[in-house]
């Protein structure tokens, strides 16, 4: 009797512990809403105007189609593979697509402050200026995921004890299904409202890179559509 009692004890005492490698459980994303996501900026880039873009108009599509095919034969289905070689290629992916965000974002302030024959036309602006918001958006929204926790393979074997970013569900945990991690879809939620709300909303930042490239992404934001609207404004008028 009193050796059963013992094992209760021992099992529901706050010091057990078992041994960490039986609780891994690894949980996998989908590879295809960040596939689509690549495909969606490299789409936008091609339909900004050729002064808009870094390079000829073909060369970040060859080169981005070129990486994420190779990230996706080294991890096909759910993104599981803990790989250096394919979190570099990854990471080569998502830097080269928010390149091309930033470049367009800052030849389009240049033409807004000097004029130029694209700011001559308030619906041609609106339309650019649109393309280049979004294009901001899902580059944002694929480096937060990226850089998060260690990139998706890493959250798939584990729930980061100190996250970079702060999800509601990781706030209030009894509000999320055992063993939830963010998805992309959480990083792209998280991309629009800083772009829309200028700030953190239901998501925070912890550390410094999280803090420095949300206040970033703001900032592009403010410019962006203060700008715009301001040229639209006097070209209509």
């Amino acid at each position: 009797m009193d050796h059963a009692y013992d094992r209760v004890v021992a099992t529901t005492r706050p010091d057990a512990r078992s041994d960490p490698r039986d609780d891994e459980v690894v949980v996998g994303e989908s590879r295809w809403p960040m596939a689509a996501a690549v495909v969606a900026a490299v789409v936008l880039t091609e339909l900004l105007p050729d002064q808009l873009r870094a390079g000829p108009q073909f060369l970040l599509p060859v080169i981005a189609g070129v990486l994420l095919v190779g990230v996706v034969l080294g991890d096909p289905g759910k993104i599981d593979i803990r790989s250096r070689r394919l979190r570099m290629l990854s990471i080569l992916l998502v830097s080269i697509l928010v390149f091309g965000a930033l470049w367009a974002t800052v030849q389009l302030v240049g033409d807004l402050i000097h004029g130029s024959e694209l700011t001559d036309s308030a619906s041609k602006l609106l339309e650019v200026g649109f393309v280049v918001w979004l294009l901001n958006i899902v580059s944002f929204a694929l480096l937060y995921w990226e850089l998060d926790g260690g990139g998706a393979a890493a959250r798939a074997h584990r729930i980061p004890t100190h996250p970079d970013l702060a999800f509601p569900q990781q706030l209030n945990p009894e509000l999320a299904p055992a063993n939830w991690r963010p998805r992309f879809i959480d990083y792209l939620y998280l991309a629009f409202t800083t772009a829309t709300a200028l700030s953190p909303t239901d998501t925070m930042p912890l550390v410094p890179w999280s803090k420095i490239t949300m206040a970033f992404q703001s900032a592009i934001s403010i410019v962006v559509l203060g700008l715009i609207v301001a040229r639209a404004v006097n070209a209509f008028t």
